[in-house]
């Protein structure tokens, strides 16, 4: 049976493939996106399917289906995250409770990390507010682009906690001035397109909003996907390597790297194609479901 990119789509997230090997993951639940439980847990599952389940994926774009937002963070009615009420019957001690919610916890960062364990590059088009998850979300994400009309804020403070699904993790190491974003993340202040371009926090401001951030993302896809699948899998691969290790212990773990890869006939593709003048045709990635 032929793959149909609609069938990974569920209640809330729309998946569509506007280009050959590129699919566009949408967050569309009314009336701003916000996470319950149930949403963040099929949002992680989403992005295992795509690895497990997708023949030929090369590139995701995630945006919202939603005009004027990206998302405004945690649903903070849902009975089943943080408003959750006390279990009367529950007489746990302190740190049993504190083992649940340990686990909860990880398996909350799990789904949302989940697009760096994707061997495909993801890039995420943001419009209009991405409040709290929304920094979780996105900075874990490949590639940021952000529509003029975007604006971000680390808004965990505000509701007396620190943020722990990842911004404080990712930011320091994404942006280029640790200042700011401490200064964001311990006032939980609204910041805008430009202050985060300013930062190094998303790549490119795009003029427009929805439709023009999208059509940018879109664009930077369809050319990552015709590059070889497996130098995309390992270049992701190798950046995030180095990012959380030394030059060094990064050279030793590349030098293995490309002992396997140095094999592989997309290099004779590429250059017969570049010689040809002619699009490379490369193999599916089969099997490289987590890096």
């Amino acid at each position: 049976m032929p793959f149909a990119p609609a069938a990974l789509s569920s209640e809330w997230i729309k998946v569509n493939e506007p280009f050959p090997h590129v699919l566009h993951v949408q967050l569309s639940r009314n009336p701003v996106n916000a996470f319950s439980t149930r949403y963040w847990r099929a949002y992680g599952k989403l992005f295992e399917r795509i690895t497990q389940e997708a023949p030929d994926v090369r590139a995701v774009v995630l945006s919202s289906a939603l005009d004027k937002v990206f998302t405004a963070g945690l649903d903070l009615h849902d009975p089943e995250g943080i408003a959750r009420p006390e279990d009367p019957n529950d007489d746990s001690d302190p740190a049993r409770k504190a083992i649940a919610n340990l686990s909860f916890i990880k398996e909350f960062q799990s789904a949302i990390n989940c697009v760096e364990r994707a061997p495909f590059p993801v890039i995420a088009a943001i419009h209009g507010i991405a409040l709290g998850l929304g920094l979780d979300m996105t900075s874990c994400c490949d590639v940021r682009y952000a529509a003029e009309d975007a604006s971000f804020s680390i808004k965990e403070v505000d509701i007396g906690i620190a943020a722990d699904i990842g911004s404080l993790s990712y930011l320091p190491k994404v942006v280029g001035n640790n200042s700011l974003a401490r200064e964001y993340a311990y006032t939980g202040q609204r910041f805008s397109a430009s202050d985060a371009e300013r930062m190094g926090y998303v790549s490119r401001v795009i003029p427009g909003s929805r439709e023009q951030v999208v059509s940018a993302a879109l664009e930077l896809a369809k050319t990552i996907a015709s590059k070889s699948p497996l130098a995309i899998a390992g270049t992701k691969r190798l950046i995030t390597h180095s990012r959380d290790h030394t030059v060094e212990q990064n050279l030793d773990y590349t030098a293995v790297w490309s002992s396997a890869m140095l094999q592989t006939e997309d290099t004779k593709e590429a250059l017969a194609a570049t010689l040809g003048k002619r699009t490379p045709k490369f193999k599916t990635l089969k099997v490289l479901s987590r890096l």
